[in-house]
């Protein structure tokens, strides 16, 4: 019996009851979906429910009353052994060895569905993050935004949403002309300026301007040619270097179009209108604190050039107009301040705040030899992502930064990134969907198939723990995509990865020696293959590679 069957009986029998006037529950109040989750103690049952206690104020009824009402219908469906009522009114429910063995076929029939649902069908998402400046390899903060980033798009997915992967091209202001006059005193062999960017790379982007432009230190504008040229050939190393991390985007937004096309002065004389612009001190003041930020923000400096906010202003709105439901914005853990400052724009454009909504990630570090590591062969002055791929491989690097909480700093031992041990998490997954393969080919072997499948002969305690940390797996996708963390799919892996183990130590699918093939051992590869495809759904959704052989 699979959590979504449960789920479904469960709203089946509360219907019946209100029908039957046992339970005076307005009809708008019963739920269609409901969820039931494993409980802490297996001693509890295989699921429990809180819905008695959810339904307790429309129905008008004390929620163990209620509980006691379920407790009788749902001990009559076919599967469930035991129903208890517990404190105020939790539902437990256990049900027998056949029931839950079901979930090992169920995997195998929905494949690479397993755990997908359309809870979030219909929600449009635009999903930013990365979009570092051209201005220099993507230092592991990006990095890190790259793989939890890449990971929770693929986890809104499984639930339905329809997800935009955007990339904000930070093109226009300050940093794009220190770029331009660092490769112009490179190519002219003059230090790089007091402000400016170092590193091999800005002498490599210089030297290959350069060449493609042989004249360029005798052009009219040499800087503005570095600049253009410079900024084309830096993005295109940053969208190949994502690339080969296994993140491509389906927008690159070029912030200086806002500028270009209008869109900022437009939306600056709308705020006028609107009265939520006010003049003081020559400049232009958005009354963001009458939305919620801490202060006022400057959007128009008083020398008449537009501040960094204007852009942003623009560039919500311009999603808003693309369709967009709800704009996420994952940005680096200097960016504090934008929270209340895009919901406050937002709302001081007449939209709902609540349409914003921005996550903040937290610093890496890489550690070796119990030593941080601080620079960069190519930066020079950061640790970068081709840095960290060039270390421990792109699977090892995605999984140890999705596997974090990404508002936790955190502290990545390349010394255990690079163990084939048990140590190692990343290896420790994999090795388990590998060997659920190996499993297979043996049993191949043997002449073990697939063909009947005995869901009682699922009967051994690693088998029922097995097939609990296996029913969970849809609910914590459906949790890793609300709380937006991705690391709660790796840390399940993990869980399931050690449950297998166990199983694989105490379990055989192949028989020993001349012994017989038995419906146990048919039953047993169900099992062991549904291991092997819930492991490798899940490292899909984390951008890592499922290994056949290890």
């Amino acid at each position: 019996m699979t959590p979504e069957e449960l789920s479904a009986a469960i709203a089946t029998c509360l219907q019946e009851a209100a029908d039957a006037g046992e339970l005076t529950v307005p009809a708008e109040a019963l739920p269609k979906e409901l969820r039931v989750e494993r409980p802490k103690s297996r001693e509890h049952g295989d699921w429990a429910t809180n819905i008695a206690l959810q339904l307790a104020k429309p129905a008008g009824m004390a929620p163990r009353r209620i509980a006691e009402v379920l407790q009788g219908r749902l001990a009559e469906i076919p599967g469930v052994s035991k129903v208890d009522v517990a404190g105020p009114g939790f539902l437990n429910i256990t049900v027998d060895a056949a029931a839950a063995g079901e979930l090992a076929k169920a995997i195998i029939e929905s494949g690479a569905a397993y755990g997908t649902n359309r809870g979030m069908a219909g929600t449009r998402i635009n999903l930013e993050f990365v979009s570092a400046n051209p201005t220099g390899p993507i230092h592991l903060g990006g990095t890190r935004w790259a793989a939890v980033g890449d990971s929770l798009a693929r986890i809104f997915q499984t639930q339905g949403a329809d997800v935009t992967r955007e990339y904000y091209f930070n093109d226009h202001g300050n940093q794009i002309d220190r770029f331009a006059r660092s490769l112009l005193a490179s190519a002219k062999g003059e230090p790089a300026p007091e402000d400016g960017y170092g590193g091999a790379y800005i002498e490599d982007i210089a030297k290959e301007v350069t060449a493609g432009c042989p004249g360029i230190l005798e052009a009219e504008d040499p800087q503005e040619e570095f600049r253009a040229r410079g900024v084309a050939l830096m993005f295109a190393s940053i969208r190949e270097s994502l690339h080969e991390f296994g993140v491509d985007f389906d927008v690159y937004f070029h912030e200086n179009s806002l500028f270009e096309d209008g869109a900022v002065e437009k939306l600056l004389e709308q705020l006028k209108a609107s009265g939520n612009l006010y003049a003081k001190d020559g400049a232009w003041w958005l009354n963001s604190t009458d939305y919620g930020d801490d202060k006022d923000r400057v959007v128009i400096k008083s020398d008449g050039h537009a501040a960094y906010i204007a852009g942003d202003i623009a560039y919500f709105k311009n999603k808003r107009d693309r369709g967009f439901d709800l704009c996420i914005y994952m940005l680096g853990a200097d960016h504090h301040g934008y929270v209340a400052r895009l919901k406050a724009a937002a709302a001081a454009m007449g939209d709902d705040a609540n349409r914003v909504e921005v996550l903040i990630g937290q610093m890496v570090n890489l550690v070796k030899d119990g030593v941080p590591l601080r620079m960069s062969k190519r930066a020079g002055t950061v640790v970068t992502m081709e840095d960290l791929v060039e270390i421990v491989g792109t699977d090892a690097a995605r999984y140890s930064l999705a596997r974090f909480s990404s508002d936790s700093n955190i502290d990545i031992d390349l010394d255990v990134l690079t163990k084939r041990s048990n140590e190692n998490p990343v290896f420790y997954v994999q090795y388990a969907h590998a060997r659920t393969r190996a499993v297979g080919r043996n049993a191949a072997a043997a002449g073990v198939e697939r063909t009947a499948f005995d869901a009682s002969a699922l009967s051994h305690a690693t088998e029922s723990e097995l097939l609990a940390v296996l029913g969970q797996y849809p609910g914590v996708l459906t949790q890793a995509a609300a709380f937006r963390e991705p690391h709660r799919v790796a840390r399940h892996l993990e869980v399931i990865a050690g449950a297998y183990h166990r199983w694989y130590d105490a379990c055989r699918v192949t028989p020993m020696g001349e012994e017989p093939i038995t419906d146990v051992n048919r039953t047993r590869l169900w099992l062991n293959d549904a291991v092997g495809q819930v492991l490798a759904n899940g490292l899909s959704l984390l951008g890592v590679s499922a290994p056949e052989r290890m």
